[in-house]
């Protein structure tokens, strides 16, 4: 059955017939695509997935409206605006036939569809309507029959033939209504608002049947198709089952036409199954929102405070520094105390303002979608870092949840290099759909995203630049970043919204609003990708790419340059990936071991689709002072781990001078999101180094740095593996640790006494393990270096094994995790064994380190639990 979604690729060359002659042509017949013609180009659309790809272009020399599939002869017929009065045949390779009806008027012919017994019924503005002949068994094939009126002059743009009661249907602009007509005689039924679109002021110019009955109209404006079903068991009382269906392309001069017996694959929403092919199981598929157990696609948005993060290798650095730097000052974004963003007088006026000059603030909406309030969420920490030179941006709420935001940035040199849908889907969201909207009969690029935490946002990204000696604005939206203009400044805009309605409210209030300040005067947009990347992982060397094939390719081109480390150069990679023509393709493509990589998809037709994706990056805090970095270098890890462990990739040497502190970190997401680790037990490494590092598991649920987990480790000058079990992470709350929402991994180094010391770390194999294994050193017989404690653990006092080279003085040193000297205990070695006792005291229970400072040997520090 799945088979049979696979949309048949079109011949795109066009035989344009002499007027008034009939030239044979093949027919469509009955297929499962629906047809979307704009102007005198067509599109194929999937109604399942919303997906369209263009399938000939310039059929005729007049633009084609009123399109209709007529069940008689298997061709689709339209209206033409050129020749006056005259109506076309077109096959399915696109042939066209003309015919010339002296009783059609001479334009605003555009809703039309055929009747199963070949009647076309055909109508413009007002009331009247006319019905041609197109039974091709008929003496009068081509022939005008009747001219006629409907009772209500109503605002249609599209009606459609239902074939299981042979009745046409509509829904009229503005007031939603759904109406039931006798195409015979001209009677007309209201059945009532339309629940799924109330409230909305669309022009729904293409609409289409399926074999059950299922009603399916689409919106210009955003491409949205809704699903009416069973409308022939409509009586104007009973309750109407409406819902969103897919989200396809925007549309203008348009019409649709499609056999009205043909099924449409449906989503079951319940069992696990992609039904209809599209690439999305149950309630992934907007389809299912508000069926079965999916929830309505309401849930919250990101916020334009965590927004902004630019998708290139060139500031991963920055970036990741400004995430430490959150995550160790505790940062939240608290919204109840954010500052409230209220419309002024000067809202939607031109800027008096000393010089003329506007402030960004001048951009944003307000009141357009019904928020309760609007806050100011902007993430101020971008300046600097990235190539933004002010910042401004807003979250639109209702009931304390955001469900809209504008990030609103503006640059001197160039676009903004960050857009959302570049980065997220490498990073556990997905892009779900790809298409357009149009604002101010302009198509902007729309898509639709599923963030890691399953929320949906409906994204839009714009920008304006001044243009004409700075007196106009110019429009640029595009897929690719190097598309835009280069060394000239921008207003960009990144606007996304839990709702496509309030996205293309916003798009639209935005463009007006910079029209206010200074009139626009140019557009240049591109069209959205074909084929895009749907999802994708990278694990142990490999990218995992779900790719979505529109229009149906044979191949892709894959273009990247990567980097296997935080401190290595870019490598260039390319490649080709094999679809098959399929419109979903699962592929790995062999990256080897990388810190980040951009790449490009393409199929050398149409918009390339563009990706960013970084590991958790490494980074260094040598915030005090006193700190100076000599060496800084991360090493890719050769070593294979177990498929029972979380690698954390890369090995990292940090040399520093301080008499302060130095430390690095190592994110597990880019973004600092927290994964849950509680499936594991310990977090093993492999180090070296000056004394005691201090190991830091970050939760995003603690927001006091100092209550952080953390438990300390002895370095020395040779390698030493280390397991440190979670049980031994402690915090000064009481609690163990639960690592169900771990950020990063943080290793500190102290200065001793505050004076200047050179101090460095060499970290590798780091993993997070099932091992039970306890880090404390096992009591085996005392030799060499080592120094044992027995018993371990310690209740009220334990004893100190070890063995002297020669007899000497000594001490015993005990550390706490902090790695603060807690206790010094002198003592006089003779050559050979020697214990020293070593009694509690007022120590807390935790973990302790032991030291024997001597002269003549280097002793290995042993650990002490204390119970």
């Amino acid at each position: 059955m799945k088979k049979l979604l696979l949309l048949i690729l079109l011949i795109t060359f066009q035989i344009n017939a002499q007027v008034g002659v009939d030239t044979q042509g093949v027919p469509f017949n009955c297929d499962y695509n629906a047809y979307l013609f704009q102007y005198n180009d067509v599109y194929a659309i999937d109604l399942a997935s919303g997906n369209s790809y263009n399938v000939a272009t310039d059929v005729t020399p007049g633009n084609i409206n009123a399109a209709a599939y007529n069940p008689a002869d298997g061709f689709i017929w339209g209206s033409l605006s050129s020749p006056e009065k005259s109506i076309v045949r077109i096959g399915k390779n696109f042939e066209t036939t003309t015919f010339y009806v002296d009783e059609l008027p001479t334009s605003g012919r555009y809703i039309g569809d055929v009747s199963a017994t070949g009647v076309y019924f055909l109508k413009g503005g007002g009331t009247t309507y006319y019905t041609i002949d197109l039974d091709p068994d008929s003496a009068n094939y081509g022939e005008h029959i009747a001219t006629l009126e409907l009772p209500l002059n109503v605002s249609i743009h599209d009606w459609a033939f239902n074939a299981v009661d042979n009745k046409l249907y509509t829904v009229e602009k503005k007031t939603n209504i759904l109406y039931r007509i006798d195409a015979e005689t001209g009677a007309m039924e209201s059945l009532g608002v339309v629940p799924i679109l109330s409230g909305l002021n669309y022009t729904y110019g293409a609409v289409y049947f399926d074999a059950s009955g299922r009603f399916y109209v689409s919106a210009n404006q955003t491409g949205t198709i809704y699903v009416i079903r069973s409308v022939q068991d409509l009586d104007g009382t009973n309750t109407m089952d409406s819902n969103l269906f897919a989200y396809g392309p925007s549309s203008a001069q348009n019409d649709g036409a499609r056999c009205p017996t043909a099924p449409v694959p449906q989503e079951d929403c319940t069992n696990g199954i992609d039904d209809d092919g599209d690439g999305l199981i149950d309630c992934e598929d907007p389809s299912c929102s508000g069926y079965a157990a999916c929830p309505v696609i309401e849930a919250p948005t990101s916020g334009g405070n965590q927004g902004g993060l630019e998708s290139n290798n060139r500031l991963s650095e920055q970036i990741s520094k400004r995430n430490f730097n959150r995550a160790k000052s505790s940062y939240k974004f608290d919204k109840l105390t954010a500052k409230r963003f209220s419309k002024s007088d000067r809202y939607g006026k031109i800027s008096t303002s000393k010089g003329g000059d506007f402030q960004l603030s001048d951009f944003i909406p307000l009141e357009v979608i019904n928020e309760n309030e609007a806050i100011e969420s902007s993430p101020k920490d971008l300046i600097n870092i990235t190539n933004a030179t002010d910042v401004y941006s807003v979250d639109y709420m209702r009931n304390n949840e955001a469900v809209a935001s504008i990030l609103l940035l503006k640059t001197d040199k160039g676009v903004y290099e960050h857009t959302k849908y570049i980065c997220d889907r490498l990073l556990g969201a997905q892009l779900i759909s790809v298409s357009t909207i149009e604002i101010n009969e302009q198509k902007f690029i729309k898509s639709l995203i599923r963030n890691v935490d399953g929320n949906i946002e409906f994204v839009l990204s714009l920008s304006a630049k001044p243009i004409n000696s700075n007196t106009n604005f110019g429009i640029e939206s595009h897929w690719n970043l190097d598309k835009y203009e280069s060394n000239v400044g921008f207003y960009n805009f990144q606007i996304w919204s839990n709702s496509l309605d309030d996205l293309y409210r916003l798009g639209e209030e935005v463009v007006r609003l910079l029209d206010v300040q200074k009139p626009i005067t140019s557009y240049n947009n591109s069209t959205p990708p074909t084929v895009f990347v749907r999802k994708g992982t990278y694990h142990n060397g490999m990218l995992d790419l779900q790719i979505v094939n529109t229009n149906r390719s044979k191949a892709v081109t894959f273009d990247g340059g990567l980097r296997i480390t935080e401190t290595n150069d870019v490598e260039y990679v390319a490649s080709t990936i094999d679809l098959n023509g399929d419109y979903i393709t699962n592929v790995e493509v062999d990256a080897g071991n990388l810190f980040d990589i951009g790449f490009r998809i393409g199929d050398g037709v149409e918009t390339p689709d563009d990706l960013f994706m970084s590991d958790g990056p490494w980074g260094y805090d040598a915030a005090a002072p006193s700190t100076n970095v000599i060496n800084y270098t991360v090493q890719t890890n050769e070593a294979e781990f177990n498929d029972d462990e979380y690698a954390v990739e890369r090995n990292i040497n940090l040399k520093a001078t301080t008499s302060e502190y130095i430390a690095a970190y190592r994110a597990l997401t880019p973004k600092f999101n927290p994964i849950d680790l509680t499936v594991y037990n310990s977090f093993k490494l492999q180090a070296k180094g000056t004394g005691t590092l201090i190991v830091r598991l970050v939760k995003e649920g603690i927001t006091d740095w100092e209550t952080q987990y953390k438990t300390s480790i002895e370095l020395t000058d040779d390698y030493n593996d280390y397991s440190l079990l979670f049980s031994e992470f402690q915090s000064s709350n009481g609690i163990a640790l639960e690592a169900n929402d771990i950020t990063s991994i943080v290793f500190t180094m102290l200065a001793e006494n505050g004076t200047e010391v050179t101090k460095e770390m060499t970290l590798e194999q780091l993993r997070f393990t099932t091992s039970s294994t306890l880090s404390v050193d096992p009591l085996t017989e005392v030799n060499g270096m080592n120094a044992v404690a027995i018993p371990n653990p310690m209740t009220s006092r334990t004893s100190v094994h070890f063995i002297a080279q020669s007899s000497e003085t000594v001490e015993l040193l005990v550390y706490n995790q902090v790695g603060r000297l807690v206790k010094q205990i002198p003592f006089t070695a003779l050559q050979g064994k020697n214990e020293i006792e070593l009694k509690r005291g007022n120590l807390s229970s935790g973990l302790y380190f032991c030291t024997i400072k001597s002269s003549h040997t280097n002793y290995k520090t042993t650990k002490l639990l204390m119970d």
